[in-house]
């Protein structure tokens, strides 16, 4: 397996832990806010093979404290299973990253236990979701069907969306809270600018509508944050 980007040492993309994040190539959304559109169509140069991250991995026992797999969409590889069992036999807990789009995927990943924590993004309101995933037209039920498989609580788990101004309001985030109705984790992230997001005209909400969007969350998610 090819890998498109490695992140040394993260103590932000594995909750809890000190870890390193692994970008894989290729994606099946084109959602205007991505931080990581060089990956999306898998046409990045890799920056390694499957052997030399788990040598990477090698050396750094007993520093890291877990893998952060991400992408692009990491489940669109079909051999994503043999590199998390090759992880996982090194000692490493995985916490994978997904749009749930793939949901038979994910389920052979929890069913394995290859999969110590997964943060699966909620684009939007069913309503906005293709706008928001940059599709003319989508499919919700495999979506639907991730978030359920999380929701039945075998693996440790959050959702998150990154919210934008122009994609986002007290509405949307109400339709999404009916949607996941007391789930474990859910964060409320802010858009941030970037020279890699693919289209320009995007901003963050303010603090207070962050604020309004917590609060209606919080109603059918207790434990929902702002990251």
């Amino acid at each position: 397996m090819k890998i498109h980007g490695l992140q040394k040492m993260t103590l932000l993309d594995y909750p809890g832990k000190v870890a390193c994040t692994v970008f894989l190539g290729g994606c099946d959304m084109r959602c205007p806010f991505c931080h990581n559109a060089e990956l999306i169509d898998g046409s990045a140069p890799a920056v390694m093979d499957e052997d030399e991250l788990l040598a990477f991995l090698k050396k750094r026992q007993g520093l890291l404290e877990g893998v952060a797999v991400t992408g692009g969409e990491p489940l669109l590889r079909e051999d994503l299973t043999d590199l998390a069992e090759r992880i996982r036999a090194m000692g490493y807990p995985l916490k994978l990253d997904t749009n749930g789009m793939h949901p038979d995927r994910l389920r052979k990943m929890v069913d394995r236990g290859l999969a110590d924590y997964v943060a699966m993004d909620i684009k939007n309101s069913p309503s906005r979701y293709a706008q928001t995933a940059g599709l003319e037209t989508l499919d919700l039920a495999p979506i639907r069907e991730s978030a359920a498989l999380l929701m039945e609580g075998r693996t440790d788990y959050e959702f998150r969306t990154t919210t934008v101004a122009e994609l986002h309001d007290g509405e949307a985030f109400r339709e999404i809270g009916e949607w996941i109705r007391g789930a474990k984790r859910y964060f409320l992230q802010k858009f941030t600018d970037r020279d890699t997001v693919p289209f320009g005209g995007l901003h963050a909400p303010t603090d207070r509508q962050m604020a309004e969007y917590l609060d209606i969350v919080r109603e059918y998610v207790p434990a929902a944050q702002i990251r």
